[in-house]
C-alpha cells in the first residue's frame, strides 16, 4: 500500500513473496526471487515495502548474528522475541514476560520511559546438535 493506502503492484507482489515463504529472507532474497519471476521492482521498493509491513506489525524482523536483517510473516501476534539456530536458522518465537519486566525496570532505573526493544538468542537447536546422520 502506498502511503495514501492504495495498494501498488509492487507492493502486492512483495506481500505475496512473504505470505508464500517459509522462512527468513532478506531483502535480497525478495528482490531476487521478485525479479526471477518477472516482477519488474527495484531494491529500494523491496525495502520500503518489506520495512512498511513490520511497521504495521506484519513481519518479524531478525538481524542475524552477522548482522544481517531478514524478515518473515508474523506467526504470533503480540510482541514477542526469537531463538534462532546459527547453524541452521531454524526460529522458535518466544514469548518472554521476564524480559519485558527486566527491560522496563532498566529503563525506569536509568529514567527512561517509552522504551522498546528487540531480543533474539542465538544457540544451535536441538536437531542440528544431534548431527545429519540422526536427523
Amino acid at each position: 500500500m502506498t502511503e495514501t493506502g492504495r495498494a501498488t503492484r509492487q507492493g502486492e507482489a512483495v506481500e505475496r513473496a512473504m505470505r508464500d515463504a517459509p522462512g527468513f529472507l532478506t531483502a535480497q532474497d525478495v528482490y531476487a526471487q521478485l525479479r526471477a519471476g518477472g516482477t519488474r521492482i527495484g531494491l529500494a521498493t523491496v525495502y520500503r515495502h518489506l520495512q512498511r509491513l513490520a511497521d504495521q506489525g506484519r513481519l518479524d524482523v531478525l538481524t542475524d548474528h552477522d548482522g544481517r536483517v531478514a524478515y518473515r510473516r508474523c506467526t504470533m501476534t503480540g510482541h514477542h522475541h526469537h531463538l534462532v539456530c546459527r547453524s541452521c536458522g531454524t526460529t522458535v518465537e518466544v514469548d518472554a514476560p521476564e524480559v519485558e519486566g527486566w527491560a522496563e525496570h532498566v529503563a525506569r532505573r536509568s529514567g527512561f520511559t517509552d522504551v522498546t526493544h528487540t531480543l533474539e538468542i542465538f544457540g544451535v537447536c536441538r536437531s542440528c546438535r544431534r548431527g545429519p546422520a540422526q536427523r
